[in-house]
């Protein structure tokens, strides 16, 4: 695995997915993917006789993750396994070590899925209507009391989000903060990704034949309202693409046969409460876009969108 950078520091890690692979193959290379926030991903390169080809390994390394790796990880593996047994084009669990007992930092393993991260401003509306269609999916899967994942967790309160101070409407945002110190609505709870966005989407194809190939990044997985789900996708699109491109997404899911909340209050409350887990700016999730060709997303770019985006949820829903 000599094409790693720091490779002294993988060494435990190597041996364990060496340890893992059937025998007569070994792990040739590994590289650095880029565009991960949470953990650091690398591309693994097998040869031998019945080598899988290539693999993923996530390892958390920062300290917050690593603190929590053990019930990250441990749920993303069962969520792979349970992925495996439907449609949903996930990848297939190789191993892992969630408390890091082998590797040097707490991994999982996984199989390499086809196509790749598109972020660009061109043929974002048609992804948009997959993305849309790949999330109602998702919602379908069935799930027993014995597998079904944890209740979601709010991203953020009304204690805790901070106003932008270059705002010149701060009105808008304690309107904002009033509508989430309600109690949550009721809802009738589904299966869901919880981190779904265009940077945890694969695709494939151009024009006619553009496909989603693969949804990654399954540790947040939850029990909660489709709301959720859709509303994190939508500020995602908004903060890539601008407000109109937000707005959207929940017209094409429910045109590609999802449910929401019947009540506009309701679906605001959910819309907002992850919009205002992004103020007073989106920093942590513009760095790893920048990193796959995003450049023009600036913090005063994304504020502003942000802004706009919680400004146009209120002319619609409020």
């Amino acid at each position: 695995m000599s094409t790693d950078d720091r490779d002294h520091e993988w060494a435990n890690t190597r041996a364990w997915v060496d340890n893992g692979l059937p025998a007569g193959t070994r792990v040739v290379a590994a590289e650095r993917l880029r565009g991960g926030w949470t953990s650091q991903m690398r591309r693994l390169s097998i040869t031998g006789g019945e080598a899988p080809g290539r693999l993923v390994l996530r390892s958390f390394v920062k300290p917050f993750f690593v603190r929590h790796a053990e019930g990250l990880l441990t749920r993303e593996a069962d969520v792979l396994a349970l992925l495996g047994r439907t449609d949903v084009p996930a990848a297939v669990l190789h191993g892992v070590d969630a408390t890091a007992a082998h590797c040097d930092h707490p991994s999982l393993l996984m199989s390499l899925l086809p196509g790749t991260v598109r972020l660009s401003d061109e043929g974002a509306g048609s992804r948009a209507e997959l993305l849309a269609g790949q999330l109602v999916r998702i919602h379908r899967v069935r799930v027993t009391a014995q597998n079904r994942p944890r209740t979601y967790e709010a991203w953020t309160a009304p204690d805790r989000v901070r106003v932008p101070e270059a705002t010149a409407r701060p009105e808008l945002w304690r309107r904002a903060v009033d509508i989430i110190r309600r109690d949550a609505p009721e809802y009738r709870p589904r299966f869901l990704h919880r981190d779904f966005h265009p940077g945890n989407v694969l695709f494939d194809g151009e024009g006619d034949s553009l496909r989603v190939t693969g949804v990654v990044d399954w540790v947040e997985t939850s029990w909660g309202p489709a709301d959720l789900d859709v509303a994190h996708c939508s500020t995602a699109l908004a903060l890539l693409h601008g407000a109109g491109s937000g707005m959207a997404f929940a017209d094409a899911y429910l045109g590609a046969g999802g449910l929401l909340a019947k009540e506009a209050g309701d679906h605001l409350y959910w819309r907002l409460l992850d919009a205002l887990a992004f103020a007073p700016d989106a920093e942590k999730v513009a760095g790893p876009w920048r990193e796959l060709g995003r450049d023009d997303l600036t913090p005063e770019l994304l504020t502003r969108r942000l802004e706009e985006y919680v400004q146009e949820l209120f002319l619609r829903y409020g």
